[in-house]
């Protein structure tokens, strides 16, 4: 009789006997050594506050001192839609058991049962099926996100864990079939560099004062790399990871203790002012326009220093662990979790509109365990930190896209784990095949967008870009259905374009693609309208809402 299989806990470690040794910071966190999480440093990144928390405005000179030198101070940042990335570090499986991909026709277009096992749905519950648990659609599809899910994807089950039913009602999304490599960090999959670039003129997503988030202390803030083209140096991304880091941020020293607050910040104002005039005399001895970056950098900081005084006075006031609406999406345990954690800081943050955009990595998603349940347990809660996102978007009154991606895939051979799964309130059926070992050409990335006016709606019919062949694979040879050719389904950083596409879409500056991107190569004009998802749901800013 075969041994029985373990299954292990979402935190304990992958342990692979085809793997050789994690070595590198990024295999660590794949395999689930450690989690995708740090503490942020440096005394420059004084810069996370919240909107509710403004008090008296800064002097007249001093707003135009920062607007200037390129750090306009104050809430509200540039008002694009917030973004959040999930990078599930590893090569999670996304397709067919999650999130449904299909053929040439969209989700609906169903694979052959052999396509299906690859993806671990058995042959008795594929979609199209007569389904008479009473879950999602009756027919193993789950439409309630707007984009279909299988009706037992641990991942929706996480989801849907986390949002209301008036919050699911006003999300939509769309699958993007596309091949990567597997157990790499070199897939170029993060596209928040872009994001900060995407809209009309090159000005994206940006906070009121500060640009990018990340849990990693990487250039792309998270597990995988960021396109190389695209980064910019000037806006790294910051590394958050938890309460303490937000907390931290905006300490004052001693000077709350010893002045009121109103004469801490008329104090931080003359130093902006004196160190202005100093400033302006500055001989570093690089070039006009270097120098004149620098001397921008120094205002900055001063500026910065006296927009925290006039903000916080109290930097408890800006724990994401005592925000009333965090606290209802998450109970006490799970925040002392480090992924929730870690989840609430970061979108505390971006859906406040502080930061334009952030990743949220999560490890130990290289899940070809030889059982199933191993890999539930971690869809599940990617799911709820997924869904507690949008969720927080829902009770803040703000748009807000996510956008989940691994480093390659799985398959099933077929063999399947009775185990069910019970993980508190969400219990799944067993049965499901087995994550046999990892496939690159399994993978697809998604997206989900919540909009408090309602759910995005479809510019062509379909919620794929791209489609997988019958026999479970990506056509990495794609087409859209005028014949242009889908870069993204075997070029990775083309995958990263189109999602960006998309998110201008989403602002009605779709248009504006080929100007602000035009080392892109996704087609001409027909081509891009083929590959846009959605109509705006936002005319350029979230306060213009379509």
């Amino acid at each position: 009789m075969a041994k029985k299989h373990r299954p292990l806990s979402p935190d304990e470690p992958l342990r692979h006997a085809d793997h050789p040794r994690p070595v590198s910071r990024r295999e660590f966190i794949r395999q689930g050594f450690i989690g995708g999480s740090a503490m942020v440093t440096g005394g420059a990144l004084l810069n996370l506050f919240l909107p509710q928390e403004v008090q008296a405005a800064l002097s007249a000179d001093i707003t135009s001192m920062g607007s200037a030198s390129g750090c306009p101070v104050g809430v509200g940042g540039n008002l694009k839609i917030p973004f959040i990335c999930f990078d599930l570090a590893g090569g999670a499986n996304l397709a067919g058991s999650n999130v449904l991909v299909g053929g040439q026709a969209g989700q609906d277009d169903h694979l052959d049962t052999s396509g299906y096992s690859k993806l671990g749905i058995p042959g008795n519950r594929v979609p199209g099926l007569v389904d008479s648990s009473g879950r999602g659609n009756g027919d193993f599809t789950d439409s309630r996100l707007g984009i279909k899910f299988h009706s037992e994807s641990a991942l929706l089950a996480g989801i849907m864990d986390k949002v209301s039913p008036t919050t699911a009602a006003n999300i939509n999304g769309f699958v993007i079939p596309a091949r990567s490599d597997n157990d790499t960090s070199n897939n170029p999959h993060n596209p928040m560099y872009g994001i900060a670039r995407a809209g009309a003129g090159g000005a994206g997503a940006k906070g009121s004062l500060l640009t990018l988030i990340g849990s990693n202390a990487t250039d792309s803030g998270g597990n995988s790399m960021a396109p190389a083209i695209l980064i910019n140096p000037e806006i790294r991304p910051t590394k958050v990871s938890r309460a303490s880091d937000v907390t931290g941020l905006v300490d004052t020293g001693d000077l709350l203790g010893i002045l009121n607050q109103a004469d801490a910040v008329r104090v931080m104002e003359t130093v902006a002012r004196i160190s202005d005039a100093k400033i302006g005399g500055l001989n570093t001895g690089l070039s006009g326009s270097a120098q004149s970056k620098i001397q921008d950098l120094l205002r900055c900081g001063y500026v910065k220093a006296a927009d925290i005084a006039d903000r916080f006075a109290d930097p408890q006031s800006l724990n994401p662990l005592a925000d009333t609406n965090i606290q209802s999406i998450f109970s006490a345990t799970e925040l002392n979790n480090s992924e929730f954690q870690k989840t609430a800081s970061v979108m505390k943050l971006v859906v406040s509109t502080l930061a334009g955009a952030g990743t949220i990595t999560m490890g130990g998603y290289d899940y070809h365990t030889g059982d199933r349940i191993t890999g539930e347990l971690r869809d599940i809660r990617a799911g709820r930190c997924i869904g507690a996102c949008l969720e927080y978007a829902a009770l803040m009154g703000k748009p807000l896209m996510v956008y989940v991606f691994s480093d390659g895939s799985l398959f099933s051979n077929g063999t399947q784990d009775n185990t069910a799964v019970n993980d508190g309130t969400i219990q799944l059926p067993g049965g499901k095949g087995v994550w046999t070992g990892d496939n690159s050409s399994t993978a697809c990335s998604f997206a989900l967008v919540y909009n408090p006016g309602g759910p995005a709606t479809l510019r062509n019919g379909n919620h794929q870009i791209g489609y997988f062949r019958k026999s479970g694979d990506v056509e990495t040879a794609a087409r859209t259905p005028l014949g242009n050719p889908i870069m993204g389904a075997n070029n990775v950083t083309s995958l990263v374009y189109t999602l960006i596409l998309n998110y201008m879409a989403l602002h009605g500056e779709q248009g504006q693609f080929s100007t602000v991107f035009p080392e892109a190569n996704l087609g001409n004009s027909t081509a891009l309208d083929e590959l846009t998802v959605f109509n705006p749901i936002v005319n350029s800013v979230i306060t213009s809402p379509i």
